[in-house]
């Protein structure tokens, strides 16, 4: 195989490759070999089949077989052995192939840019810790225990007000007629929240132990059976009790009950969560002005193909007449934001960056914990869609390089109270966002595999000697 690099300067360069109808041919036969075990023609056994009948019967579909892979395999090595990394999918132009002849082809590929990194150890954040104060844990802790319902059994004659728990059996009828879901079994109400259907606990204020009351209440457009939607049932209540709500006491086996071994280790993790909460939005702080710092590094030249696809991404939406008033802009905002993920990319492979499959599924576990009751939905979202996990992946690598930039570079550390971290939080909402946060997770990711694996498409001449126009690559 020989490799020569044309077009030099600059960013863009076209790699020609040869390969000798001799090497080619040597291919061919190997796949023939592959096929002859495989393949049953009539008055041949086995693995007997001579090559020239294979070629008659085969030919075409295994010379498609044979160059897709010497391609794959030719152009992988081609931009190797030049170190080139491509940005985006690179183009192919096929000059001459066929059968019993040498392949010549063109890759055109945008190459990315030199980033040097040295300074990033030079780079200065605020690294910020949040002292909380141990009213703040006693405060959230009775809220907490506000919201922990708690109830003891009222005496017979005692009658239901707001606040109480009321449990009952009922029987619902629309126009003297039962239907599905018209009966109920120990029911439990708070009177007052209006939880059940409206206006139907307001209803059952002044009721006690032993009472029968009927309660007339409006079926909602969500109800089941749709012929007594907004229709008006009657629902004849057996009450079985009446609660009065019980402050609830806060002490060890409160915490207990709360998966904590005692009230001390209780206040210990509430307080470590309420740092947390606070913690995490003072860490986007610190990030972003690393990625400030990051964006004031040198590039040379930012690709402009890179440019046209983030300006895509940023234009979504919008109608041509907007996008055309808003293309500047943009294109100031793709440079950002390009540059920085070229940076951050660059420093994630000469540091060997990785992530592991453990910490892609924590990760999903995380989002998962995120949404409470829609735990199913959220990882069939990430099974069927791998756009998302690789996605999710790129949040982890890009995470896992900010963690470590955060430990080369110089550290401004602060202890402040938690009126002053909610008072630093407000003043960066107040301030204006120049948009460079977002570094676009997928397209680093897929940088890397791109580096790794660079599959084409062919173009095809209208003859052996002819010029092919280039068509643009996708990757399969």
């Amino acid at each position: 195989m020989k490799i020569t690099v044309e077009n030099k300067k600059g960013l863009n360069k076209d790699v020609k490759v040869f390969i000798d109808k001799k090497t080619m041919s040597s291919y061919m036969d190997e796949k023939y070999e592959e096929i002859k075990d495989k393949v049953n023609i009539k008055g041949f056994r086995p693995g007997k089949v001579p090559k020239e009948v294979l070629k008659r019967q085969f030919g075409k579909a295994v010379f498609g077989e044979v160059l897709d892979k010497v391609l794959k395999d030719t152009s992988t090595k081609a931009l190797e052995q030049n170190k080139i990394k491509p940005a985006g999918q690179p183009k192919l132009d096929l000059k001459t192939y066929g059968e019993d002849k040498d392949l010549e082809y063109v890759i055109s590929v945008t190459e990315l840019p030199k980033i040097e990194i040295k300074s990033i150890d030079g780079i200065k954040f605020d690294d910020y810790t949040v002292k909380i104060d141990a009213k703040e844990t006693d405060n959230r802790i009775k809220d907490i225990a506000k919201n922990q319902p708690n109830f003891k059994d009222a005496s017979s004659e005692t009658k239901a007000k707001k606040g109480d728990l009321v449990v009952f059996d009922y029987n619902a009828t629309v126009d003297n007629k039962t239907f599905k879901g018209g009966e109920g079994k120990n029911t439990q109400l708070t009177l007052g929240k209006d939880l059940f259907l409206k206006g139907f606990d307001d209803q059952l204020i002044g009721v006690k132990k032993g009472d029968q009351k009927t309660v007339e209440a409006v079926l909602p457009e969500n109800f089941p059976e749709k012929e007594f939607v907004n229709k008006k049932a009657k629902f004849k209540c057996s009450i079985l009790n009446v609660k009065n709500p019980e402050e609830i006491k806060i002490d060890d086996q409160f915490a207990k009950n709360l998966g904590a071994k005692d009230l001390n280790d209780l206040k210990s993790l509430i307080g470590k969560q309420i740092n947390d909460e606070y913690k995490n939005s003072l860490d986007r702080l610190s990030k972003n002005q690393i990625l400030k710092e990051i964006e004031k590094f040198k590039v040379s030249e930012i690709p402009e193909n890179l440019i046209e696809e983030e300006v895509k991404i940023l234009g979504q939406g919008m109608s041509e007449e907007d996008l055309k008033k808003s293309k500047k802009n943009f294109e100031e905002i793709a440079k950002k934001r390009i540059k920085v993920g070229l940076i951050l990319n660059e420093f994630g492979e000469q540091n060997q960056v990785k992530v592991t499959e453990k910490e892609l599924q924590a990760e999903v576990q995380k989002q998962i914990r995120m949404m409470p009751g829609q735990e199913k939905m959220v990882m069939d979202f990430y099974q069927k869609n791998p756009s998302a996990l690789s996605s999710l992946r790129g949040t982890v690598y890009e995470e896992k390089i900010i963690k470590m930039i955060k430990e080369k570079a110089k550290a401004n550390k602060k202890e402040i109270s938690k009126d002053e971290a909610e008072k630093i939080l407000k003043q960066s909402q107040n301030q204006p966002h120049d948009n460079i946060e977002r570094t676009d997770h997928k397209k680093l990711s897929k940088k890397k595999a791109v580096e790794k694996k660079t599959i084409f498409k062919k173009t095809k001449p209208k003859s052996t000697k002819a010029k092919s126009s280039t068509k643009k690559v996708s990757k399969k």
